[in-house]
């Protein structure tokens, strides 16, 4: 059995982080608007240029990427306490059908709460699926009464 590991990932392993996600909407019986490829080329170049936003981890087991997730860093409003503020956002948490139901979900939110514990971020949400929501429970998450949530109705042309 190779090792597993969990860890930012390499320039040359984005491309497969696109897979991931083009095999997620896939799963999800969705129908992508471009084609693979150039879906991947465009993706690797969003990550790119959102290091700064978007900070995504990997899983392996050996060399191969087997699940990822995402931190989005945003920044909150100074008040008189902190002038310096940063929230983050838990995104893209996605494991390989076949590595499902081995805790990799948790290594990879594990691995994503340390990094926000060390850019010291203020607070970390999550929008889960049903079926996830045990894993953030068990890394801390809770329901919060005041955290709301409003769907932006998407512009007509």
């Amino acid at each position: 059995m190779e090792q597993l590991t969990v860890r930012p990932p390499e320039e040359e392993e984005l491309p497969a982080l696109a897979e991931l996600r083009w095999e997620w909407i896939r799963e999800k019986g969705e129908t992508p608007a471009i084609d693979r490829d150039e879906f991947r080329t465009e993706f690797v170049r969003w990550t790119l240029r959102n290091t700064a936003s978007h900070r995504p981890m990997v899983l392996l087991r050996g060399r191969e990427v087997i699940g990822m997730a995402w931190l989005a860093l945003l920044p909150r409003v100074p008040t008189p306490h902190s002038v310096e503020r940063w929230a983050g956002d838990v995104q893209c948490v996605y494991v390989v059908p076949q590595e499902r139901n081995r805790g990799h979900g948790g290594r990879l939110v594990t691995a994503v709460l340390r990094l926000a514990e060390e850019l010291g971020l203020v607070r970390v949400t999550v929008h889960s699926s049903d079926r996830a929501i045990p894993v953030y429970q068990r890394h801390g998450f809770s329901a919060r009464p005041r955290l709301l949530q409003a769907d932006v109705p998407t512009p007509t042309s």
